[in-house]
């Protein structure tokens, strides 16, 4: 495995974990539980509208830098040979 290959998969386990946070971070729109939970953290205030649109950008971000490592992995392993064993 290549430094090309070990760079890929670091941006990849980074953009895997920051999504999910990312996405973790997002306020509930619904009525439910998260609802309940997150209205006494956030106001309705124009600030926090701000912070949720870039919140919204960066999730898009992250998202399409996951989606282009997986792309490139499915491209350089495509029997997924990751430990450089080949598969028939």
């Amino acid at each position: 495995m290549g430094p090309f290959q070990i760079i890929l998969f670091v941006v990849w386990a980074l953009s895997a974990v920051a999504l999910v946070a990312l996405v973790l971070m997002h306020s509930g729109k619904g009525t439910g539980v998260s609802d309940m939970i997150a209205s006494s953290l956030y106001n309705s205030s124009t600030a926090t509208g701000v912070m949720e649109r870039n919140l919204d950008r960066l999730t898009v971000i992250v998202a399409v830098v996951f989606a282009v490592c997986v792309l490139l992995c499915m491209f350089f392993f495509p029997q997924g040979g990751v430990y450089g064993v080949d598969y028939l």
